[in-house]
This record gives C-alpha cells, sequence and structure tokens, in this order.
C-alpha cells in the first residue's frame, strides 16, 4: 500500500468550478474542468507540493495524452461537485429528515479522507499494466459489509485469503498482482425492489448498513443518515488495520508458509497452498543464500488497495476533495471506485459524479450491455484514453459470457480505447436453493472464469482480472468445490447480509484454476516468442 510519504496535500472542496479563461489539464480530464477553483481554503501540510506558498493550489501545465487517439464526442459541460443532482438518480433513498441528512454532510464535509489521491494514482499505475498484460488484478471481499461483524479476526482472515491467492496467481502467472479489497467502504446495495414484502407486510428494501438496517421492522428500514457516520468511522478502522497488515511485517513474503487458515489446513486446497508455500520458501532460502537481502521493502511489505461501488453519492460527495498536487478532484472515500449495473445510464446521476473525479474507475457490465453504448461510456469516463483508467467488469454467465464478450471486446478495440477487461463470475450465476436461500454453484463460477479467459485467447486480448464476492470465514453460501458444500449445508453457516461469497477454501481453490490458465497463457507466449 503507498503510504503518506507519497500523498499529496488535499484542500477543502469548493462547491461548485466557477467559469473563467483558465483551465485544467490533464490527460484525461480535460474536457470536462474548465474555469478556476472558487473560494478554496486549503489545508497546510507536511507533504504539501509547493512548501513555499500551501495555500496555492498547484495547476498542471497541458500534458499529451498518453495515447494518442482521436478527439471523442462527449458531454463537455463544467463538472461539479453537485453537478450530479441535476440529473436523475437512481438507488437513493428517500430521508425523512432532510435538516439532519444535512448536518450529517456537513461533518463529513469537514472529516479528513480516508485514503489518499498519491495511493489511487499508483493504483491506477498498476491497472495500466493490467491492461497490457502485464499484471493481473484480484479484487475480492464482502457483498457487503456489515456494523455487526465488524471485527479485527474478520478483517485479517479476508486480507489473509487474498495474500493466499496473491500467492498462488503471482507464482502461477509469474506476473505481478494487484491486491484490490472491497472493503473499508462496501455498504452500501443496489436493489432490484424498493421494497420487499413478508407474509403480508410490506417495507423499504435493506439498501446496506450505511443506509437502514437488516431487521424486518419499520423502524430499522428508514433511512437514517446518522449510519454513514459509522460506516465512514468503520471503513476509517478497516483501512488502519489493513495498512498495518499491509507494511507492519505480516504481508512479509518469508510468512508464505503461515498465512494458511486453520480451518484449511487439513484440506486438498491446504495441502496444494502448503506445498507452493514450501517451494516459494525454497526460492527465498535459495535467494538468501545467494546474498540477495530479504529486508527490501518488497519482501517485507504489499500493496492493497480499496474499493466499492459508488452508489451512495450524497457520502461520496463530502468525502471528495481537491488535490493540491494535481488539480484534480478524487473521491477519498476509496482508492477505486465502480458503477453498477442499476446505475450506469450515460445521462444519470453516478456517470456525472464520476466523470468529474481521477480515481480509477470501474464499468460493471452484463449481457444486457449494448456495444456501442459501452463505447460512449467509456468515451464520457475516460475522453483522452488514459490507461489504468477504466476497468471493464463483465458478469454475464459462462455461456453469455462467449457470446456477448467478443462484440464488447472488438467494440472497444475499434475505438482504441485502452481498457482492463476482469471477471466477476460471481453475479451472472445466482440461483434459489430448494430452501429459500440465494446460493452459487462454484462449478458455473468456474465455468465463467474458463469462458473469460478462452474469449480473451480467441480475441487475442489480455485477461486481466477478477472480481469476487468472498471471505476469509468459514460460510456455507456458495454450493460446490473441493470440500463440497450442499444444499443441505447452506443453513449451517449462511452469514451473509446480501448475496452468497465463496468461503476460503473455494476462493483458494479457484485461484489455483486462475493461476493454471496464467501459467498456460505464459507458456503460449514464450512458445510464440521463440518461433
Amino acid at each position: 500500500m503507498a503510504m503518506a510519504a507519497n500523498n499529496s496535500l488535499f484542500l477543502n472542496k469548493p462547491t461548485h468550478i466557477s467559469n473563467g479563461s483558465s483551465s485544467l489539464s490533464s490527460s484525461f480530464l480535460n474536457p470536462i474542468f474548465s474555469g478556476k477553483s472558487a473560494a478554496v481554503k486549503p489545508i497546510s501540510a507536511i507533504h504539501s507540493a509547493d512548501g513555499s506558498n500551501p495555500k496555492k493550489p498547484i495547476v498542471p501545465t497541458a500534458v499529451s495524452p498518453a495515447v494518442s487517439a482521436p478527439t471523442p464526442v462527449v458531454d463537455t459541460k463544467k463538472w461539479a461537485l453537485d453537478s450530479w443532482k441535476s440529473k436523475k438518480a437512481l438507488q437513493l433513498p428517500e430521508y425523512p429528515n432532510k435538516d439532519e441528512l444535512e448536518s450529517v454532510l456537513r461533518t463529513l464535509d469537514a472529516f479528513p479522507p480516508i485514503v489518499f489521491a498519491g495511493e489511487a494514482r499508483s493504483l491506477e499505475e498498476k491497472l495500466a499494466e493490467a491492461a497490457m498484460g502485464n499484471a493481473f488484478l484480484l479484487q475480492g471481499g464482502d457483498c457487503a459489509e456489515s456494523f455487526k461483524e465488524f471485527n479485527a479476526n474478520n478483517i485479517r482472515d479476508t486480507f489473509r485469503i487474498l495474500l493466499q491467492m496473491g500467492a498462488v496467481l503471482m507464482f502461477g502467472g509469474q506476473l505481478p498482482v494487484i491486491k484490490v479489497g472491497r472493503m473499508a467502504g462496501q455498504f452500501a446495495k443496489p436493489r432490484s425492489d424498493s421494497f420487499e414484502e413478508k407474509n403480508g407486510v410490506k417495507l423499504p428494501s435493506y439498501r446496506g448498513d450505511n443506509v437502514n438496517g437488516d431487521a424486518f421492522d419499520e423502524k430499522s428500514r428508514i433511512p437514517d443518515p446518522q449510519r454513514m457516520i459509522r460506516a465512514y468511522c468503520q471503513s476509517a478502522a478497516t483501512l488502519n488495520l489493513l495498512r498495518a497488515f499491509a507494511t507492519g511485517g505480516y504481508a512479509a513474503m518469508q510468512r508464505v508458509t503461515q498465512w494458511n487458515l486453520d480451518f484449511t489446513e487439513h484440506s486438498e486446497q491446504g495441502d496444494r497452498y502448503r506445498e507452493l508455500a514450501n517451494r516459494v520458501d525454497e526460492a527465498l532460502g535459495f535467494m538468501q543464500a545467494a546474498g540477495l537481502t530479504m529486508d527490501h521493502p518488497v519482501m517485507q511489505t504489499t500493496d492493497f488497495w480499496t474499493s466499492h461501488e459508488c452508489l451512495l453519492l450524497p457520502y461520496e460527495q463530502s468525502l471528495t476533495r481537491l488535490d493540491s498536487t494535481s488539480g484534480f478532484f478524487y473521491d477519498c472515500s476509496a482508492h477505486f471506485l465502480w458503477v453498477g449495473e442499476r446505475t450506469r445510464q450515460l445521462d444519470g446521476a453516478h456517470v456525472e459524479f464520476l466523470r468529474g473525479i481521477a480515481n480509477p474507475l470501474g464499468i460493471k457490465v452484463s449481457d444486457k450491455m449494448d456495444p456501442n453504448e459501452l463505447v460512449k461510456l467509456i468515451q464520457i469516463l475516460n475522453p483522452q484514453n488514459k490507461p489504468g483508467r477504466i476497468t471493464i467488469i463483465t458478469r454475464m454467465g459462462a455461456e453469455n459470457m462467449r457470446v456477448k464478450l467478443p462484440h464488447l471486446i472488438r467494440a472497444v478495440r475499434r475505438g482504441d480505447h485502452i481498457v482492463t477487461w476482469v471477471s466477476d463470475p460471481m453475479h451472472g450465476n445466482t440461483i434459489k436453493a430448494p430452501c429459500g436461500l440465494k446460493t452459487r454453484p462454484f462449478d458455473s463460477i468456474r465455468a465463467e472464469v474458463s469462458a473469460f479467459f478462452d474469449v480473451h485467447e480467441q480475441e487475442g486480448s489480455y485477461p486481466g482480472g477478477v472480481h469476487l464476492e468472498m471471505t476469509g470465514q468459514n460460510v456455507t453460501e456458495c454450493i460446490g468445490g473441493s470440500r463440497t458444500v450442499t444444499f443441505d449445508d447452506l443453513s449451517s453457516r449462511y452469514h451473509t447480509h446480501c448475496d452468497p461469497r465463496l468461503n476460503a477454501s473455494q476462493s483458494l481453490e479457484l485461484a489455483f484454476i486462475i493461476a493454471e490458465r496464467l501459467r498456460k497463457r505464459r507458456l503460449s507466449s514464450r512458445t510464440t516468442l521463440r518461433y
């Protein structure tokens, strides 16, 4: 994880961008911003980019785009922090007490950022490598974080299984693995229906712990703005612990043999991981015997970033800050944000908000996505075609993947757009078990991952990563896997607040499957180069 020494100073945010003759320039926001920042009150900090005048925002000079591309036709209207309010906003709760909502948002306005601009820029650079096939994204975590299950052990176990999966993928693919958690902010959930009904009682749907409660009673389902304060505090505490794990020695490669979770030790996946860890340990011993020090930061720490769906726009706006180093706005609630299937309308509020922030962005794409619409969306969010800016997260189901994904890849390629292609094999494979619980068959998840790799091999494009709903806990929410979870097992440890997650054993099994595909791709590319 990029630490504070590389971070940027954030300025208090103006309410709008005023008209003016000068403009902020960047390789991807140039068509969006115009004018000087109005009434910006800076916060002095050790890492101010201009120590002689910490109150002066840094406005970069114009630079050439990273990749030469035709100038796209996009909405060039000036962006403002609240310009999304002029657009149709879906999936937002109706707060009954507007005064309380405004009070909470003013409080959040004054809170420190959870993440820093320099860290988000570093992630964007890594994702640009994944877009070129030189790295692989591993993005995973809870479907929805909850207040009730917030504790250090759960955070540690999810972080630990991501470390294990990262080691498996890196060993098989022989390329860097970008570890991004659906953590420290993944609370809000979109709903297909605004209401749910049980036994003749109809109540507002549960929209995540940062909006309302999951208990099926009238009081719990009323949107409560105070929950945003608690979500901020939990996110900050979660990231604080993740930083400690990532940089405090827990993630050191010498500990690779110690990351196995207790309940996976006597399993097929635990045995496979132990064998791989021993091989890594032997390689480290060889390096040390050859005089290569183990004290290098690469061996002692790991980079780790956070992400969540950009859904609750009042919260996201309140945590958006102006970065004094670049002059761009960053949503400091997470390093990486994505727009979901239900909120990616070209003229919608969520796309309007996201087009003005400089974080790397994801676009969730189902089999319903029209290729031309995807190209237009990419043009809006990344008009200057900056590598690493856009990650397309496909969620279709295996058969739809084979039919629909090639058309999307070809449309994006025709537009000369640089994107990182990622598979979400979870959302397209949800079924209802006989007992009434939602579940996902592991075989279907594996089939979608295989289809993802097959299509990219067929199209000559790069499979850039996976996006998983998973946990380090020993839950029984997805059926199948080598330690077979059956329909009858579901109710024994079904803890999710929303959608079913892979448990640690299933996650590790999937990592080995993906690592084998990465290994075959690596060997195939070597053969191609040889001849």
